[in-house]
C-alpha cells in the first residue's frame, strides 16, 4: 500500500520519536529552525518517499499532532483513485 505524509513544520518540537519509529525510515530532521526554534521532523525527498506504507506509526507516536498520514484507496467501487485516504 502507497503512503504519504505531511509534517506541520511549526507545530513540530524535533523530538525525534517519529524517526525511531518509521519502519522505512522515510522521516528526518530538517537542518533549518521553525519559527519557534526548533528543528522540525521532515518526510525525506518524495522519490524516496514512495516507500512509505501509510501505516501511521509516526502520527500515532507525535506527542504533537504534528503528523496527517494519507493513504491511497484501494476501493473498487471509488471511481477516483488519485484521492489519498485521510488517515489520521
Amino acid at each position: 500500500m502507497k503512503g504519504r505524509i505531511e509534517i506541520d513544520r511549526e507545530r513540530c518540537k524535533g523530538c525525534a520519536l517519529c524517526t525511531t519509529v518509521c519502519p522505512k525510515k522515510q522521516i528526518e530532521i530538517s537542518g533549518q529552525l521553525n519559527t519557534k526554534g526548533y528543528y522540525p521532523a521532515e518526510s525525506k525527498a518524495e522519490a524516496e518517499q514512495s516507500q512509505c506504507t501509510g501505516c501511521a506509526l509516526c502520527a500515532v507516536t507525535c506527542p504533537d499532532v504534528a503528523i496527517e498520514v494519507y493513504r491511497e484507496r484501494k476501493d473498487k467501487n471509488y471511481d477516483s483513485k488519485d484521492e489519498p485516504e485521510e488517515v489520521t
